[in-house]
């Protein structure tokens, strides 16, 4: 089990005490010229349910409540994380896997904000079977035009897929970035220049071509997925990374894996392969040695399970 740390503020030290203020057990000392932590987990990613938080000291949000509203509080809590740490919701857009208990998440923590677009909210109440107080949190936001929570700087861009007004989201913290681009059926411009920003990135890599091609959809279900306004497949994921790698791209996360035309050692493969031939030694994310010495680390997110407790420092 990973040791629990936290954070208190000690500037006439040489070194401070880093991690979350909800769980004062174990400590771990760091130096004070370390850049400050960003938290990151996932509690599902696919098609039966997305969830993901991104935290500093100050607080943190959730990205998507497609997972039970139990199972994420619980999840956080395990993690020394009070729902009272979480300032607000983002939207990706209206689909029941990224939607579906978010007015039960809202409901049952007051406290809460949800900030999506007009229309995603509109397209949600349009779809689903959802209280329309869920009005009373939301606060509207535009894409393109950053807006602030905590100590993140917040910008939604467009990108292509059939449900309504679909975004991702870069989410600025002490220069560095943690993007989020799931559920999209190409790389439009403006994507590109989101993610190749990106410090720590999490990507859809939905489907094997192969395996959608050969499966048991039927045929107008295959050509949604792979129409310019369905999913990317892994090959479309791993030439646009690699594409855009960099120095400054230290995490990759590859999301939203399909159940039945993917797995995650097919997945992984092909991205590790694209990577590998730029000349790059790539990291498992575990924090093994041999990660140490990786350009860039990689990893799929379960579709039904929460990953552990993502600590970045760089």
């Amino acid at each position: 089990m990973s040791k629990k740390i936290y954070f208190e503020d000690h500037p006439e030290l040489p070194f401070e005490e880093w991690g979350n203020p909800y769980n004062k057990g174990a400590v771990e000392k760091i130096p004070a010229s370390t850049p400050r932590p960003l938290y990151f987990c996932s509690f599902g990613s696919g098609s039966s349910g997305n969830c993901s938080y991104v935290g500093s000291r100050e607080g943190g949000l959730l990205i998507d409540v497609g997972i039970r509203a139990e199972d994420i509080e619980r999840g956080l809590s395990a993690n020394g994380v009070n729902m009272s740490h979480v300032k607000g919701v983002l939207l990706t857009h209206d689909h029941s896997d990224h939607v579906k208990y978010v007015y039960a998440l809202l409901r049952n923590n007051r406290h809460l904000k949800l900030f999506c677009t007009n229309r995603v909210l509109n397209g949600m109440l349009r779809r689903h079977s959802i209280s329309r107080r869920i009005k009373e949190y939301h606060i509207p936001i535009f894409k393109e035009i950053p807006f602030k929570v905590l100590d993140f700087e917040i910008t939604a861009f467009d990108v292509p897929h059939d449900g309504t007004d679909n975004m991702g989201f870069s989410i600025e913290f002490d220069s560095r970035r943690f993007v989020i681009a799931t559920d999209l059926g190409e790389v439009t411009e403006r994507a590109r220049y989101y993610m190749s920003q990106a410090t720590y990135l999490v990507i859809e890599a939905n489907y094997d071509a192969h395996m959608l091609r050969m499966g048991r959809y039927p045929e107008y279900l295959k050509a949604r997925i792979a129409s310019g306004s369905g999913h990317l497949d892994n090959v479309q994921t791993a030439s646009f990374l690699s594409e855009i790698i960099n120095p400054g791209l230290n995490h990759i996360f590859l999301c939203h894996l399909s159940q039945d035309n993917n797995t995650p050692q097919i997945a992984l493969r092909t991205v590790r392969e694209a990577l590998e031939r730029k000349g790059l030694k790539i990291g498992n994310a575990t924090e093994t040695l041999d990660d140490q010495k990786a350009n860039v680390q990689l990893a799929a997110l379960p579709r039904f399970d929460m990953t552990r407790w993502f600590v970045f420092r760089k």
